[in-house]
């Protein structure tokens, strides 16, 4: 890794590695200019290898070390993590019924249905840059688990799932009529939540220590639910399970490898 990047301050860090996954967002939004079609089998891989680097990295890099940090600062590490953990998921769940149901209501209107489809991943993406975030800033306290290489392998996770993320806006939008350019706006305008909640999660790390258990999990349960209700059952709609369930494997073993020995 340049040392260049690895000698900046941690909330700069957590911008540019935001700014990255939004910029994933926005090439995976800008598919509407290039195709009408995607290939499933390699858009179900990348949710799968994303899945497995999104597992991986909830426990070796976020809640590890948020056990350790509870432990240093004489809390209770169960409670909290199970706290944090949960609140993340429980987040994106009652997110997911408000959204189900003010879909169902009227299903028809194709403007309200953007509106539900855009709003939705946006309200995914905050956890994820607020996780990303919370890793790099967590490194300010040299604790294990917490390394610049398992951060920025967060930030690459989070960026491949984005892709599909951006296009799952662009396209439907291209397909209910709008313009490629308007699709694409509003494709990379989910994403642009990342770097902001980036910088919050980095801020509230660094500034106040205390908080850092609590958000490490939190986000952790945040990027759980995503991987279970969104990413692996979306990879596993493809005819060769057995191969994207082999993709997660080889996402979360790269993860795993690389948080261990830079540990």
């Amino acid at each position: 890794m340049s040392l260049w990047f690895g000698n900046l301050n941690y909330v700069f860090q957590a911008l540019i590695a935001t700014t990255f996954t939004w910029s994933i967002t926005a090439l995976g939004a800008a598919i509407v200019f290039f195709f009408k079609k995607i290939n499933k089998n390699l858009m179900d891989a990348m949710l799968g290898f994303a899945a497995g680097v999104m597992i991986a990295a909830s426990f070796f890099s976020l809640l590890s070390p948020a056990i350790e940090m509870a432990n240093n600062l004489k809390m209770i590490p169960w409670l909290v993590t199970f706290i944090g953990f949960f609140l993340g998921g429980v987040l994106l769940f009652i997110g997911d019924k408000v959204f189900d149901k003010l879909i169902k209501k009227d299903n028809k209107n194709k403007i309200k249905r953007s509106l539900m489809l855009i709003f939705s991943i946006t309200l995914h993406n905050i956890p994820e840059g607020l996780a990303v975030g919370v890793a790099f800033g967590a490194l300010a306290y040299g604790i294990d688990g917490a390394t610049l290489m398992a951060s920025i392998m967060l930030a690459i996770g989070i960026g491949l799932q984005n892709f599909p993320e951006g296009t799952a806006v662009s396209v439907p939008l291209l397909r209910d009529g709008y313009s490629a350019k308007k699709a694409f706006f509003f494709g990379q305008l989910s994403g642009i939540v990342e770097p902001i909640a980036g910088i919050i999660g980095a801020i509230l790390v660094v500034k106040i220590r205390f908080l850092l258990p609590f958000l490490l999990s939190f986000a952790a349960g945040a990027m759980i639910y995503v991987v279970v209700q969104e990413l692996i059952p979306e990879s596993q709609t493809n005819k060769k399970k057995d191969l994207m369930a082999l993709f997660t494997m080889i996402g979360f073993s790269i993860m795993m490898i690389l948080d261990i020995a830079l540990s």
